[in-house]
This record gives structure tokens, C-alpha cells and sequence, in this order.
């Protein structure tokens, strides 16, 4: 268990203000300028040395990550920093809570983090429907702009960077790295070939990375305490401390910061008031946002809550978006109202992922009344298997990962609902015929 003193986010249920005053009062902007000191390479090493992995759901190393970016930018082509807040994720509201909470912390991370990659400038690409975050960080960004933290000599180091924040249209797709750069270019949000990637080819073709807010946010106590500090939670490969979001059926749903690698059993008792009917009544868990396929309850009762614990079950930790289901869930719907999310979601640009994601959800309905032939639910894998990993970005394997964990671990269910109603369809016909006669 995570004791207070180890908290990064220490205001995420916004007790205190958010105001630099108050962000202030809880270590942010502390010696902002000791800390870029350290040099921009070092920073780097302690970022490698902490282990932290993206916490926006792929998991790639950080500090590997910010490595990639030119070590000398030319003056024709800066870098940039570019943070993912378009958190669209269904289950996901962990950057909300930073943003509208502790808007600093992300603030005092780019500068950091910017810093470290010798960019220019960060931009905050905010999701379209996070009206009232938005504001927040408008304003908090103002503030640390009139307090001379950021801007032309940012904290008094030399260093002159600027922070910008752009709000996105609501657009699920524009979450993807390249997507976001495109739409931050004021074009269509859609993903694109890569190579080149973004740190050769970014934003207006200049080198540039993309970061989750979560990631970049706990850079600044990283720092402060130290990469042993934050390496001595969580198992190896899956160091540090995670927000988890855990919505659904359990008795207090609850964004919470934990240690990697706690039990799902121990997080969800401390932190969750346990499953709602007691844990004989749990179904299934969706453990990382809806992209990852679901784990049915005997698996994930024990399971370590990080990214090898999950891989080695079948899914992934995502963005630690919990979403628990108990047995009181139609399985098969809340399967299809997930594919009907990526379906709306997709942006058509490749056929796979454009077609498929449409025929998939119209299968998913049919299985949800059982009107359909056993036969299907093979063909329906197989499709599965032909959207996945053959489009551009990773839409596609999100739309196809939710349906193969269903067929794996529920295709009984599925089974028997086509059976009844096939089984009604021929007692309902039965007299109809007999009058006939």
C-alpha cells in the first residue's frame, strides 16, 4: 500500500485550491531552477533510471522516449513538446483530475520535460469536451506566465520556453499521437504512416515528442526525490506509482494513486469499499480502459495491477481505467456498446478499420439478441484477427481486442443466447405451421 508521504498527486480530490498559491504550498515550482541545473542529459538518466513508462497506455520507457529528440536542434526546425490531455478513453479520467486539481504539476512537467529535450515550446491538446478543465489550465498557465516560471527565461535558468494550450473538437481519434499533430496543424484528425516518426517529423516537421499528462506530470518529484525513490515501488519493469480509475460496480468508484503491481483484490478492498454484492457476484473486469480485453473474475482477483500482470493474462493495464462488471451485466451489450464507440470512433481512413469496425458492431447486435448462427461467432474472431494490426494506428486492434476477449473467455454465453433464440423462433413457428396444414 502507498503511504501518504509517497503520494505524488497530492490534491487529486481538490481539497485545496488549485491556484499557483496553493500549488506552491504543496512543492511545485520549489527550486524549479536547481533542478534544470542538473543539465538536460542528466535529467534524461534519472528519468531512464526511475523505470516510470508512459502512462498514457502504451508503456514505452520515458526517459528513452525524450532521448530520441536532437541532441543540437537546428534554428530552422525547434523541438517540441507535445502532451496528450485528449482523454477520451471510455473509463479513463485520471488527466482530468490533474488538470482541474493540479494543473501546476503538468505545468512545472513540461517546462522540465521541455527542458530535458531542448524544445522550444510544449503544447497541451486538451479534449474538446473538458470545458471547465480547460479553463483551469488556461488559467493556471497564465499564472505561472505572470510569475515568470515560464516564458523568456523560465524560472530565472536562461532557458525561454513557452506552454500552449489547445483545445481539441471531441474527436476520439486526435488521441493518437500523429492524429493529435495533425489537428494541432489545423487539418483532419487522422493518424498518420509512419515511418517518418515524431521525434525525426513531428509538428510543422520539426522533431517533437508526445506525452502523456500523467507521464510528464510526475516528472518535477522524480527529480526532487529521486529515481531510487520511485523505483522502489512496483515490480521490475513496472516501477513507480499509477493514478487507476475505477468506475462500475464496486461500492465507491474512485480515481486513487497506488504503487504498480498491487493486487486488483488489494485495490479494490482499500480503496473501493470491495464488489458491489460481495466478490462471489463479480463478472469480469475491463482493467484498462475499454481498448483492452475484459478478464473474467477468477483471473483477475489476484492478478498484479501492471503491464506484465495483465499482459500475462490477456489484456493490458491501458490507462489503469478499471471498469468492474458484475453478474448482474449483459455481457454480450456491454461488449456491443463498445464496438459501437469504435465504429463512431473510427476515422475511415483505412478500409480495414473503416469497414470492419461497422460489420463487427452489427455482428455484436445480432449476438446481443441472439439472432444470428453459431457459425458466426468463428467468423466474427476471424474478422477480428483481419482488422487487427492491419491499419495505420491502433483503432483498429482497439476495436477488435474487446470482441476476442469476449468469444475467449464468454462464447458459452454467446452460445446459448443464439440457441434460445433460435429454439423460440421454432416453438413460436410450430403452430403457425400446424394451421397451415
Amino acid at each position: 500500500m502507498l503511504a501518504d508521504k509517497d503520494r505524488i498527486f497530492t490534491n487529486v480530490y481538490g481539497f485545496q485550491p488549485w491556484t499557483i498559491d496553493a500549488a506552491m504550498m504543496r512543492g511545485d515550482w520549489d527550486n524549479t531552477k536547481d533542478l534544470m541545473a542538473l543539465g538536460q542529459d542528466a535529467i534524461i538518466d534519472i528519468m531512464k533510471a526511475s523505470g516510470l513508462r508512459g502512462r498514457g497506455g502504451a508503456g514505452f520507457p520515458t526517459g528513452t522516449k525524450w532521448s530520441f529528440m536532437p541532441k543540437e536542434p537546428k534554428p530552422d526546425r525547434p523541438n517540441f513538446l507535445v502532451i496528450n490531455a485528449d482523454e477520451s478513453e471510455p473509463g479513463s479520467c485520471k488527466d482530468r483530475e490533474i488538470i482541474r486539481h493540479d494543473p501546476h504539476k503538468l505545468i512545472e512537467g513540461a517546462l522540465i520535460a521541455g527542458f530535458a529535450m531542448r524544445a522550444r515550446a510544449a503544447y497541451i491538446y486538451i479534449r474538446g469536451e473538458y470545458i471547465r478543465e480547460a479553463e483551469t489550465l488556461f488559467a493556471a498557465v497564465a499564472e505561472a506566465y505572470d510569475r515568470g516560471f515560464i516564458g523568456k527565461n523560465a524560472c530565472g535558468s536562461g532557458y525561454d520556453f513557452d506552454v500552449f494550450v489547445h483545445r481539441g473538437a471531441g474527436a476520439y481519434i486526435c488521441g493518437e499521437e500523429t492524429a493529435m499533430l495533425e489537428s494541432l496543424e489545423g487539418k483532419k484528425g487522422q493518424p498518420r504512416l509512419k515511418p517518418p516518426f515524431p521525434a525525426g517529423a513531428g509538428l510543422y516537421g520539426c522533431p517533437t515528442t508526445v506525452n502523456n499528462v500523467e507521464s510528464i506530470a510526475v516528472a518535477p518529484t522524480i527529480l526532487r526525490r529521486g529515481a531510487a525513490w520511485f523505483s522502489s515501488f512496483g515490480a521490475e519493469n513496472n516501477r513507480g506509482t499509477k493514478l487507476f480509475q475505477i468506475s462500475g460496480h464496486v461500492n465507491k468508484p474512485c480515481v486513487v494513486e497506488e504503487e504498480m503491481s498491487i493486487s486488483f483484490r488489494d485495490l479494490i478492498e482499500t480503496h473501493c469499499g470491495g464488489i458491489r454484492g460481495g466478490w462471489d457476484n463479480l463478472l469480469a473486469v475491463i482493467p484498462g480502459g475499454s481498448s483492452v480485453p475484459l478478464v473474467p473474475a477468477a483471473q483477475i482477483m489476484d492478478c498484479a495491477m501492471d503491464f506484465d500482470g495483465l499482459k500475462a493474462v490477456g489484456s493490458g493495464l491501458g490507462t489503469a481505467a478499471i471498469i468492474v462488471m458484475d453478474k448482474s451485466t449483459d455481457i454480450v451489450r456491454a461488449i456491443s456498446r463498445i464496438s459501437y464507440f469504435y465504429k463512431h470512433e473510427s476515422c475511415g481512413q483505412c478500409t480495414p478499420c473503416r469497414e470492419g469496425t461497422g460489420w463487427m458492431w452489427r455482428v455484436m447486435e445480432r449476438m446481443r439478441t441472439g439472432d444470428a448462427e453459431l457459425s458466426e461467432i468463428d467468423m466474427l474472431q476471424q474478422v477480428t484477427k483481419q482488422v487487427e494490426g492491419h491499419s495505420i494506428c491502433a483503432l483498429g486492434d482497439a476495436a477488435a481486442w474487446p470482441i476476442q476477449g469476449l468469444i475467449k473467455h464468454f462464447r458459452p454465453e454467446m452460445e446459448r443466447r443464439i440457441r434460445e433464440r433460435a429454439h423460440v423462433s421454432g416453438s413460436d413457428t410450430a403452430p403457425m405451421m400446424e394451421a397451415a396444414e
